[in-house]
């Protein structure tokens, strides 16, 4: 990388936008979207190494149960789900002070913890999604080269033509979770489906305030479509980027999301911190 301006550091050499030196994460890292859940979650480790952060991006570095990991904020949305994984791809595999890829890549393991609304009644406020595949309306993978090995065309084919897809917008990407974190889950209570990833929260996720969407039976027609006999769970805003750029990059990823409203019954868990803490112990003493 000979243009300074594609891999772009700091004055202290670390990564621009994390504001991280390769030494401060640790190979298993938990995404969450509030920089604030990031310091609500640290109380959960001990032996803290690192406390950094810049912008949205916030980050800790410290053991738990003897095991270190990395806890760190994305902000919200598949945009800066491209900053944070690509720049932790770089902490761990390119030569910062060279900016040359290293010989041997080494893969990181990413588990989002998220918050979601469900759009099936079976989905109810208070319950786990683990999102077994994540399909992206965002198009974020659309800039990337190569991606077509990683992807479920068949499913988002079948999905685009059930909804008429209109032109006008990115064509849905359809990405799977790996296989290997959903086997250490698999004989947790959690529902496994499918999750849509919006690149907003209002009309991308059919909701009016003074402007129609583009389709206002899209959740109704979502949460009535079903593929192979597996069903659409939820909404969030950024795995299909994680699953999609992790896939690329060689690394492990898995999104288990908080349920805290229900966009059928209109259930919503105004104080669902608790329920964040019990699901990341379960998860880190998983992972």
């Amino acid at each position: 990388m000979e243009k300074k301006t594609e891999l772009i550091t700091n004055k202290d050499g670390s990564i621009f936008h994390l504001n991280l030196l390769p030494e401060d994460i640790s190979d298993k890292i938990l995404i969450v979207g509030d920089p604030g859940r990031v310091e609500m979650l640290s109380s959960l480790l001990s032996d803290i190494r690192v406390r950094k952060e810049n912008r949205e991006f916030r980050t800790v570095t410290g053991s738990y149960e003897g095991n270190e990991i990395t806890i760190i904020s994305s902000g919200i949305g598949t945009d800066n789900i491209d900053i944070l994984i690509n720049e932790l791809d770089a902490l761990a595999n390119i030569d910062l002070s060279t900016g040359i890829v290293k010989a041997d890549p080494v893969s990181l393991t990413f588990v989002r913890l998220g918050t979601s609304g469900g759009i099936r009644s079976d989905v109810p406020a208070g319950s786990f999604v683990m999102a077994e595949t994540a399909i992206g309306f965002d198009g974020l993978i659309h800039f990337y080269e190569g991606y077509d090995w990683l992807l479920d065309n068949v499913l988002t084919s079948v999905l685009a033509e059930y909804l008429e897809w209109p032109d006008t917008l990115s064509f849905p990407y359809a990405v799977n979770a790996n296989k290997d974190l959903i086997a250490l889950f698999r004989n947790e209570n959690f529902i496994k489906g499918i999750t849509v990833s919006a690149p907003g929260f209002y009309a991308p996720q059919g909701r009016r305030l003074r402007l129609d969407t583009f389709d206002n039976e899209i959740n109704n027609k979502l949460a009535e479509f079903s593929f192979r006999g597996r069903t659409i769970s939820n909404y969030e805003m950024e795995s299909s980027a994680i699953y999609g750029l992790s896939g690329l990059l060689g690394h492990k990823a898995l999104t288990i999301c908080v349920v805290i409203g229900n966009r059928v019954t209109g259930e919503f868990i105004n104080d669902y911190k608790p329920i964040i803490m019990d699901l990341a112990k379960k998860v880190m003493g998983i992972i």
